[in-house]
């Protein structure tokens, strides 16, 4: 039986959902795939935003690059990201801290559900020092299949002890949108290079968010 005091999470997706880090993955990649004589275009970049990178690759090079050739690109193209956000900094979108902090405050478990590398995330929590807001981080080496299999929702919703129902997952691509309801939670969309979410809710900032949303909105209302 649910009762007001039973567990009830956040799983947020991290680029394009707490920062709008598009820009520095773009120029990441687009230095990574030159040095491969692969011409990316923006419309291929933004095809594969939130997607792991072994399938991002394997769209761009085709399905038999191998292993080993997955884990050498990749590893340039996130070292590439990872000096771009030390070196000209991050911020977060509007309406995110509020609701960190607003969440935190009501007792809802958070924790990050993201493709990304580990190192990404802990890049990105290190540099906002948003760390002590999240519970548990799931992250790309944490899965064997990314979104929108629901795995890493699953497996983020299982560290914070929460049944998939008690859920909400924040998204801004539709590949997260639908793993969250493959997940059997809701979703709350928000507008980043996709404008086609078929979230619960779809704003353009967490800021549009009346006070009571994720409330009503894990009580089906």
């Amino acid at each position: 039986m649910q009762t007001e005091h039973a567990p009830r999470a956040v799983l947020w997706d991290m680029d394009g959902t707490l920062l709008d880090s598009a820009e520095y993955h773009w120029l990441a990649w687009q230095a990574t795939m030159a040095g491969e004589q692969f011409d990316l275009t923006y419309a291929q970049f933004v095809a594969s935003f939130g997607q792991r990178n072994d399938t991002i690759l394997r769209g761009w090079l085709g399905a038999g690059l191998a292993e080993h050739e997955i884990a050498r690109i990749g590893a340039a193209k996130e070292q590439r990201y990872r000096e771009l956000v030390r070196d000209r900094g991050v911020v977060l979108l509007p309406g995110v801290e509020h609701w960190l902090r607003r969440l935190q405050a009501g007792g809802w478990r958070q924790a990050i559900a993201s493709a990304a590398p580990h190192l990404n995330v802990a890049a990105i929590l290190d540099t906002l020092q948003i760390g002590p807001f999240f519970d548990a981080i799931t992250s790309a080496e944490d899965v064997q299949h990314g979104k929108p299999d629901p795995q890493v929702f699953l497996l983020a919703a299982a560290r914070v002890a929460t049944p998939p129902a008690r859920c909400i997952v924040v998204e801004d691509a539709p590949a997260g949108i639908e793993g969250a309801h493959r997940g059997g939670m809701r979703a709350i969309g928000v507008r980043s290079a996709h404008s086609d979410l078929r979230a619960d809710i779809v704003v353009g900032t967490l800021a549009e968010l009346d006070d009571d949303a994720f409330e009503r909105l894990l009580a089906g209302q």
